[in-house]
């Protein structure tokens, strides 16, 4: 398939600058498939689509402040976002190597040291796959303690401003139930879930799932092939507890759905199926990549975002939906002004 069947015309002012007032109170497109109907509701009616016996299944993956701002020794401003560390482990002596995301108004060069803070410095060492770089971090102290004084939260490219000084980003492009550390980007189907609307899903009895998948660079790497078949995914750690392949399967006996909150959730979930009998616990790389006529295994129904013309989300949830379904659901949502991509409305595919 062309990635070009997977375009639509989205315009910049319905791209999401800022959350919700409230989690809940985003708006909720439902589309069920086997019908081709489409409703409109705010996301606190996710309630009335389900059912005792229903698994919702979220990531619990947690984003933290990895983008620092720094200056070359010539004075040019430069942007580190760290999205994974090389060597492994936390180092206590002061020095670690990351693969970082870097913008600068000029291209840097290897062996260029960028100043971040009194405590801080940055050795550019040799360019990476995907325009990131192998960046050597020396620092004084503990690196998670000097990150979240100096550090701001990753937001997407398409949110054009900073992150906000009242620090209002750090607690919004972060889900409620956020814990495993290591996301270079928020799993953002789950923001719109607050701790109350939890509970009430849960004393509707649903029982409610937690795995892990850190987002990390390839859940947002641009498309660069015109056949969707030749593009890979970039490996992401996920983990999955023997207790969640116990409910997925005894669910999928028993009649109940997996609803996958995100595309991440999915993509952990279907990495682990084990031929369509349930999912195998463990931890391991997700780099599986679902397209149209992909069969899937696991999940039933999908909570997800509107997300960004010739993405992999959005040929994910066309995998799921139908394309042609999909595309007519994204139009509508545009004529009625929703609110897309990460800090935008939500959508649940039933």
């Amino acid at each position: 398939m062309r990635l070009s069947e997977f375009d639509y015309n989205l315009p910049p002012g319905l791209i999401a600058q800022y959350p919700a007032r409230k989690r809940e109170e985003a708006r909720l497109l439902v589309l069920n498939r086997k019908e081709g109907r489409i409703e409109h509701r705010l996301f606190v009616d996710i309630l009335q689509y389900l059912s005792p016996g229903d698994l919702l299944v979220v990531n619990d993956t947690k984003v933290v402040p990895y983008r620092i701002f720094g200056r070359k020794e010539t004075g040019g401003r430069v942007t580190l976002t760290l999205l994974s560390r090389i060597n492994g482990r936390p180092s206590p002596e002061g020095q670690e190597t990351w693969q970082c995301l870097v913008q600068a108004a000029k291209p840097p060069k290897e062996g260029q040291r960028i100043s971040i803070a009194e405590e801080m410095e940055a050795e550019m060492l040799r360019p990476l796959e995907q325009g990131s770089w192998e960046v050597r971090l020396r620092f004084q102290g503990e690196l998670r303690q000097i990150l979240e004084r100096i550090g701001t939260m990753p937001l997407p490219p398409y949110i054009k401003r900073k992150a906000n000084g009242d620090r209002r980003d750090q607690e919004r492009y972060q889900t409620v139930y956020a814990k495993s550390e290591g996301a270079a980007a928020a799993p953002t189907a789950g923001l719109h879930f607050s701790e109350e609307l939890l509970k009430r899903i849960e004393e509707v009895g649903v029982e409610i799932l937690t795995i892990t998948l850190q987002v990390g660079w390839g859940s947002f790497l641009p498309l660069r092939c015109e056949l969707i078949e030749d593009h890979k995914m970039l490996p992401e750690y996920y983990s999955l507890s023997e207790t969640v392949a116990k409910r997925v399967k005894r669910a999928k006996e028993g009649g109940g759905r997996v609803i996958a909150v995100g595309t991440t959730t999915t993509r952990a979930l279907e990495q682990a199926a084990n031929g369509g009998q349930g999912v195998v616990p463990g931890e391991g790389e997700a780099q599986i990549f679902i397209y149209p006529g992909y069969r899937f295994k696991i999940i039933d129904a999908l909570i997800t975002n509107f997300h960004l013309p010739r993405s992999t989300h959005l040929i994910l949830v066309s995998a799921f939906t139908g394309q042609e379904l999909i595309l007519r659901a994204y139009q509508e949502a545009i004529v009625r002004d929703y609110r897309f991509l990460s800090y935008g409305d939500g959508m649940m595919i039933l």
